[in-house]
C-alpha cells in the first residue's frame, strides 16, 4: 500500500517551493525503485522522477530537471519530492508509485497512491 502524506499548502506561488512526502506501508519499501508522477487536468499520467531502492541512482523527466529533487529515508520508509522554482505548469495531481523491481531500468510501474494536489498559482 502506497501512501500520501503531503507537507506544505495545496497553493503554491510561483517561485515558489513545496516538498511532497510519501509514506510506504504493506511492502518492503527500501528494496524497490520508487517514482513519481503526476496528472494534469485534460492530460494522462507524466512520470516526472524515480529512484532506486539504495537511493543513488536518481533519473528526471526534461520538464522537471534542475528543479525537482527526488530522495528517500529507507530507514522511515518514506519517499520525498523537493520542489522549487514551481510554475503554472506544475499545477497537477501528484502520485507517488512503487516500481516493480529495485532499479529504475528495467522496472515499471507497480502501484500508486492516491495522490496530491499541487496548485502553483498567484
Amino acid at each position: 500500500q502506497v501512501q500520501l502524506v503531503k507537507s506544505g499548502g495545496d497553493l503554491v506561488q510561483p517561485g515558489g517551493s513545496l516538498r511532497l512526502s510519501c509514506a510506504a506501508s504493506g511492502f518492503t519499501f527500501s528494496i524497490y525503485a520508487m517514482s513519481w508522477y503526476r496528472q494534469s487536468p485534460g492530460k494522462g499520467l507524466e512520470w516526472i522522477s524515480s529512484i532506486n531502492s539504495g537511493g543513488f541512482s536518481t533519473t528526471y523527466a526534461e520538464a522537471v530537471k534542475g528543479r525537482f529533487t527526488i530522495s528517500r529515508d529507507n530507514a522511515e520508509d518514506t519517499l520525498y519530492l523537493q520542489m522549487s522554482s514551481l510554475e503554472p505548469e506544475d499545477t497537477a495531481i501528484y502520485y507517488c508509485a512503487k516500481r516493480t523491481g529495485a532499479f529504475i531500468s528495467g522496472s515499471t510501474l507497480d502501484s500508486r497512491g492516491l495522490g496530491t494536489q499541487v496548485t502553483v498559482s498567484s
